[in-house]
């Protein structure tokens, strides 16, 4: 199996990133074990048959064990002393090879660290640090023997690094760090996320509409605070604001997806569970919508807008959209 493929059905496995944290058996496509955020072993003498996958968990294979795959680490720790008869990709974590050990692929390590007793072996590659590709125009030469047309100089060269795989894996842990921030304020602030999702939700037009005259006015009126000396710190915290009330909006609508979506699959989940599963979701949806060239924007700037406007339209979730109507006095009763 080749390395991309490999880190491709990494970022497959990571769709079941908030489900219950324990090991999870993934079976059909990867048929092997995910570890996310709990301990798994190996014990000496049983084999793995598919990949091990370690998300910020704690995994050992002892002495004696064998994995009949890949193992992929990605943030955690991997303690190794049996035999991994694939290749080793490490992402952000430890990964520790004890005397013992065997790795019969290769050991791939990006923003990770491996450590090697003497006696541990690999007979892939060591690959260090995936390099990212590019495309290099050559220069066009000059046009010989040709009467009257003057000389081309050379154009200069150009060369494109777009990394494809850094932009995807960017885009994953800034997922991540949203909906783990989605988790957190759902717990203090439940209530208020979802008065902010309800009205965007029942009056998304409006929504959309007051966050981009938010957004539109919102220079304008910084350019006017920053003019005067005495106002810059009060622009400073209308921009802290401007950022919260965009935070905070996509956290709401990140709760009405994983809503939804346990809607979806008849399941009951903690609010605090979905609340951080959706956001995931969405910011990976909206994020892969914004790699498209050219409209690729335009899916985040409506996300953005539209989350704006219904952090405005409740001031931060204090009240609900539209206001609550004052009771009215039963007929023959005194007003006052």
């Amino acid at each position: 199996m080749k390395i991309t493929t490999k880190l491709a059905s990494l970022l497959f496995v990571l769709a079941f990133l908030l489900l219950p944290t324990r090991p999870v058996a993934a079976k059909g496509l990867l048929d092997g074990e995910v570890i996310f955020g709990g301990t798994y072993t190996l014990e000496s003498g049983d084999t793995l048959n598919g990949d091990l996958v370690v998300i910020g968990g704690i995994a050992t294979i002892a002495e004696d064990a064998t994995v009949e795959g890949d193992v992929v680490l990605l943030g955690g720790s991997l303690n190794v002393d049996g035999e991994i008869n694939g290749d080793a990709v490490v992402i952000g974590g430890l990964a520790s090879l004890g005397e013992v050990s065997v790795v019969r692929g290769d050991l791939v390590t990006i923003g990770g660290s491996v450590n090697r007793a003497p006696g541990a072996r690999v007979e892939g590659d060591l690959i260090d640090e995936i390099p990212a590709p590019f495309i290099q125009i050559p220069n066009i030469p000059n046009i010989p023997n040709i009467p009257n047309i003057p000389d081309v100089s050379p154009q200069p060269r150009v060369e494109w690094a777009y990394d494809p795989f850094g932009e995807a894996l960017g885009m994953f842990f800034r997922s991540v760090a949203v909906a783990a921030l989605a988790m957190l304020v759902v717990m203090f602030l439940q209530k208020q996320t979802e008065r902010v999702a309800r009205a965007i939700v029942s009056q998304p037009l409006v929504a959309g509409g007051l966050g981009l005259l938010t957004v539109i006015l919102a220079p304008a009126v910084l350019i006017l605070m920053a003019v005067t000396i005495i106002l810059i710190p009060v622009a400073l915290v209308v921009v802290i604001l401007l950022m919260l009330a965009w935070l905070f909006g996509v956290i709401a609508l990140g709760l009405e997806v994983g809503q939804r979506f346990t809607k979806l699959i008849n399941r009951e989940w903690p609010l605090v569970l979905t609340a951080g599963f959706g956001t995931f979701l969405l910011m990976i949806v909206i994020g892969s919508i914004g790699l498209v060239p050219c409209i690729g924007w335009l899916a985040p700037f409506l996300l953005a807008v539209t989350g704006v406007g219904g952090v405005v339209m409740t001031l931060f979730g204090s009240r609900p959209y539209p206001p609550l109507a004052p009771a009215m006095p039963v007929s023959g009763e005194p007003v006052g």
